[in-house]
């Protein structure tokens, strides 16, 4: 089974095992976004319950993704 290349590249795994993902909302039109704002989008959120297993999908093999 081949991993989904796009999907490697997209999520991370955290240290307790958790996939994670970034933020949508900071690729363009930044300069009219507040500092506040661009700051609180920073960093990583975990994946909810309802997408994982489509994610799971994508990526087959998690423990080798780090």
């Amino acid at each position: 089974m081949k991993t989904h290349k796009s999907g490697a590249k997209r999520y991370k795994i955290s240290a307790t095992g958790k996939l994670q993902r970034a933020q949508a909302g900071r690729g363009h039109l930044n300069s009219k976004k507040s500092s506040k704002r661009k700051r609180s989008l920073e960093g990583y959120i975990t994946i909810d319950s309802g997408n994982l297993a489509k994610v799971r999908l994508e990526i087959p093999y998690l423990q080798y993704i780090r």
